[in-house]
């Protein structure tokens, strides 16, 4: 892998997006990792180190809230980049989202695969 190649950790427990957005992340040269429920994640967290995570909100075993609150509470974790990818979008979870240290909160429906990847690269690039 190039040394300058951006590692996603894409948490999403629908196998059909989890695809569609690694075929769309990786086409635009990043490396993804994929976890489908949040208690994975956080262990391919701490192995991996990447440089952000596209989280869903609604996972088995732990919720992406959940997830997003131990990750921003460690030290270790608590820099990298989160954007949650949902199709939840009520104000208030896009507000919790945001106030627990997302750095975005996308609704699925509202963006193509190719918008979030701009995002992605958008943030990375900050």
């Amino acid at each position: 892998m190039p040394q300058d190649q951006k590692k996603i950790l894409l948490v999403e427990d629908d196998k059909f997006l989890s695809e569609m957005y690694t075929t769309k992340l990786t086409d635009s040269g990043f490396e993804v990792e994929v976890s489908s429920d949040g208690q994975d994640a956080l262990t391919k967290v701490k192995e991996q180190k990447p440089d952000l995570i596209l989280l869903d909100v609604v996972l088995p075993k732990m919720d992406g809230f959940e997830f997003l609150q131990l990750l921003k509470k460690d030290d270790s974790t608590k820099d990298i980049l989160v954007i949650i990818l949902t199709n939840l979008g009520q104000k208030e979870e896009v507000e919790k989202g945001l106030k627990l240290g997302a750095n975005d909160y996308i609704i699925k429906a509202h963006f193509t695969p190719t918008e979030v990847v701009a995002k992605v690269k958008k943030l990375l690039n900050k």
